[in-house]
């Protein structure tokens, strides 16, 4: 019998709502070392609604900014953190944050061109952003991209890198490490863990990109649930990881937590309405017996997924947030 973690069924027990009433976002908490926390966002306990729902955090779309908004502050008040946030172009160039930090936004710094924040323009096009900062949560946007997120606690270094197909075939992890380093991390100290993205047999590619990317990464080719030539980002990751320093036994599991807190919500109300309107089903009992991989972004109804998406003609989709903060 699987046994829930503590400090899920504790984070179940507080307040569904802040001091003004708002929604807190539901997140997953994956301890990466003494005073260093990966956490990841769920599409639960936000007030964005339609094909946003529930807990949309990104705000390039046509959600209504004010839920945004109202979805950040609420997420920054819940981590004890100030947001950062960047404008992700699947590129492989990663950003000292601490060069740009600043107080624009009333969660914290945004940089990622958000619709309709006129009182914060800035714009820094990166895929990657590293802080020697505490207090500060670097944060990875995502809905089938994989969030890759690294810490060395002795030098007091963290970075988070949004790896897509296109920004690990461009080094967006050697980027984020080389960065690491210049601010006095070791990649032998570093520890990492790969975030909710979706998996090598769920994700569909061209048989021309399948082989040019499996050609740049060996053994990451697949042939997916569905047929055709697929890729596994996470494959390629770990590779990654591994060609820059990292030790493999400092690549942390984020999946035992995450398939806790799956399971705990089986019985969940409001999951139950969001996978109502994803065409597979709404039985979530048996949507999600049905999952292989927990941080798969396609089979687990916690995530958001452009696939997903797609297959149910939804004409929106909302962003989690993947994110790494030291005390």
């Amino acid at each position: 019998m699987v046994k829930y973690d503590d400090a899920i069924l504790d984070s179940m027990a507080l307040s569904p709502v802040d001091k003004q009433g708002q929604p807190i976002p539901v997140t997953i908490p994956v301890a990466l070392a003494p005073g260093v926390t990966a956490v990841y966002t769920t599409r639960l306990g936000g007030v964005s609604a339609g094909g946003f729902g529930n807990c949309n955090l990104g705000g390039k779309s046509e959600d209504s900014p004010a839920h945004v908004l109202a979805n950040r502050v609420a997420l920054a008040e819940s981590l004890g953190a100030r947001l950062s946030l960047v404008s992700q172009v699947h590129s492989g160039s990663a950003v000292d944050i601490d060069e740009a930090f600043a107080d624009n936004a009333p969660f914290g710094f945004d940089a990622s061109g958000t619709r309709g924040a006129d009182l914060h323009p800035t714009v820094i096009e990166a895929d990657a952003q590293v802080t020697s900062r505490t207090g500060v949560a670097l944060g990875v946007f995502a809905a089938d991209c994989l969030p890759v997120l690294l810490a060395d606690p002795v030098a007091g270094v963290i970075g988070a890198a949004h790896c897509g197909r296109r920004g690990l075939q461009q080094g967006v992890i050697g980027s984020t490490i080389d960065l690491m380093r210049a601010k006095g991390a070791d990649p032998s100290r570093v520890v990492a863990t790969l975030g909710p993205a979706i998996c090598g047999d769920c994700y569909e590619v061209g048989d021309e990109a399948a082989d040019e990317f499996d050609a740049q990464f060996p053994g990451t080719f697949t042939l997916s649930r569905f047929g055709k030539p697929g890729i596994d980002i996470s494959a390629a990751a770990l590779a990654e990881l591994e060609k820059a320093g990292v030790p493999r036994d400092g690549v942390i599991a984020s999946r035992p937590r995450v398939a806790a807190a799956t399971q705990y919500l089986s019985e969940d109300a409001e999951l139950a309405a969001l996978c109502a309107g994803d065409g597979e089903g709404d039985d979530l009992p048996a949507r999600l017996k049905n999952i292989r991989h927990s941080m798969c972004t396609l089979e687990n109804p916690l995530w958001y997924s452009h696939r997903r998406a797609s297959l149910a003609n939804k004409r929106h989709e909302g962003r989690m947030l993947a994110l790494i903060v030291q005390e």
